[in-house]
This record gives C-alpha cells, sequence and structure tokens, in this order.
C-alpha cells in the first residue's frame, strides 16, 4: 500500500487553437506577455526568459493575426531606447486566462481528489 502521506496532484496545461489546431494563446504566451509588461520591452523580456527575440516576436505576431489585433504598443528605438506596451486586448486577455486557468486547475484537483487520489490508496490485500 502506498503511504497516505505522499500528496499526488493533477497538472493539466489548457491553450487556445484556431480551428486548423494552431496555438494562439496558451501559457507560453502569457508568460510571454506578463514579462514585457514587466520589463517594457519585447528584447528584455527575451533575456529574462531565456528566449530568443524571434521567437517571441514570431509567437506574438501569430497571435496578433489570427485575433485581427495588435497586443503591443511598439515604441522605435533612437534616445529614449524604444520599447513595448501591451495593448487593453493583450492585458484583457492576459486577465481572462488568468482566471481560466485558475478555475480549469481548481475543478481538476477537485475532481482528482473526488474520483481519482481514494483509489490510489486501496490495499489489495485485504
Amino acid at each position: 500500500m502506498k503511504n497516505k502521506d505522499n500528496v499526488f496532484k493533477i497538472r493539466s496545461k489548457i491553450w487556445i487553437e484556431d480551428s486548423q489546431g494552431n496555438v494562439i494563446f496558451g501559457l507560453g504566451r502569457f508568460r510571454i506577455l506578463s514579462t514585457i509588461e514587466k520589463c517594457g520591452s519585447i528584447n528584455a523580456a527575451a533575456k529574462e526568459l531565456k528566449m530568443g527575440y524571434r521567437a517571441i516576436w514570431g509567437k506574438i505576431k501569430t497571435t496578433e493575426e489570427a485575433l485581427g489585433q495588435p497586443l503591443l504598443v511598439r515604441n522605435t528605438g533612437g534616445a529614449a531606447g524604444g520599447g513595448s506596451a501591451l495593448t487593453p486586448l493583450a492585458k484583457s486577455l492576459l486577465n481572462r486566462f488568468r482566471l481560466i486557468h485558475g478555475q480549469v486547475n481548481d475543478k481538476a484537483d477537485e475532481f482528482f481528489d473526488e474520483k481519482f487520489a481514494p483509489r490510489l490508496y486501496i490495499d489489495d490485500n485485504k
């Protein structure tokens, strides 16, 4: 019998995809936009996330094209150094994804605790 002190948890990933199965938004893009918001630029976000600038830019561009709206307001370089800020749409995506991600995880945990976890501790020798 397994030790009941071991606590198991279920994990899941959610994302939004288009009708062809292309990822439009998920945890990766959530992290990218959150980091751009925090750092103020794609370049700084790329460094913090240890990702290539082009990889980040490609993911943002794919999502923008699918949504038909920009996610970033880009300021080109110069004396001020440029940078990027989130559009209202991007901020809304972050907030709504955070909400749905939390709710999906909570429901998955409840389902796991109710339907699956108790059966992990059945002693077949009795």
